[in-house]
């Protein structure tokens, strides 16, 4: 299965693919999208572009999303808000479903605990995709979203099989 993440954001938009077979994960590639122009329709324009680029080259099977974190500035929060709908809209427009996921939940997911810092994350990313070149800290978030949603996705299917078997 080839899983995308994506950590959206308005000025860099990171996106991490990696491919996984059973418990077995491999990186693909990872980036940051960043955007252009000074208007913000202009700007949300060439995230989709970029995203929807990425998608054509990696083609993934699903994707994940993480959840918008709320701050004080409220206008940056709307705006961080577009960039997400950017980051669901271009996978949905390619047929997948998108998995949305805490902040917490992913670095509980990637470090073992919910208030890791970000060099916990990057250093549990390249310890579980040994070699990984990383494109900056919004693609290291990005690989951290794939792999918490290839958890997730690998703990659906092993549920799946035990209700599967339970009734045959």
């Amino acid at each position: 299965m080839r899983v995308i993440g994506i950590d959206p954001g308005l000025r860099n938009l990171g996106w991490g693919v990696i491919d996984t077979d059973g418990a077995k994960m491999r990186h693909v590639a990872n980036g940051i999208c960043h955007s252009t122009g000074t208007e913000l329709g202009v700007r949300l324009l060439s995230l989709f572009e970029q995203l929807t680029d990425v998608f054509t080259t990696h083609a993934p099977d699903t994707a994940a999303v993480e959840h918008t974190f709320v701050n004080k500035d409220a206008v940056g929060t709307l705006k961080l808000g577009q960039a997400r709908g950017i980051a669901m809209l271009v996978p949905a427009r390619a047929g997948l479903e998108v998995g949305e996921y805490a902040p917490n939940a992913v670095k509980k997911a990637v470090v073992g605990v919910g208030h890791a810092d970000k060099k916990q994350v990057e250093h549990m990313v390249k310890m579980q995709l040994p070699g990984v070149k990383l494109a900056g800290p919004d693609a290291s978030d990005a690989l951290a979203i794939a792999i918490c949603h290839a958890f997730h996705a690998q703990s659906a299917g092993r549920l799946a099989d035990v209700v599967r078997r339970a009734g045959a």
